[in-house]
């Protein structure tokens, strides 16, 4: 399956969600990561990064896609990741 991956969590907290989420998809900007991942991974990310967030202060957002052929991603402005997997 496919994920997008946004974040907005405390300054003290940015660093370690970043850094759990680039072991399983691609840093595209600020807070957003997307990629391709396994259920089993996807569990492990949830996983890890419910273990360094405070749900009371912070927001993770997962978004599932499960088939990219219905989707397309358009850009303006810098590409600030160029390694582009999303259609």
């Amino acid at each position: 399956m496919y994920i997008i991956l946004v974040y907005d969590v405390s300054e003290k907290r940015v660093f370690k969600v970043l850094k759990i989420a680039r072991k399983y998809i691609t840093w595209i900007q600020n807070s957003v990561l997307e990629g391709e991942i396994s259920m089993a991974n996807y569990e492990k990310l949830k996983i890890e990064i419910k273990k360094v967030i405070k749900p009371e202060e912070d927001s993770i957002l997962f978004y599932i896609i499960r088939d990219l052929k219905y989707t397309s991603k358009e850009n303006i402005g810098i590409i600030k990741n160029s390694d582009e997997k999303f259609f």
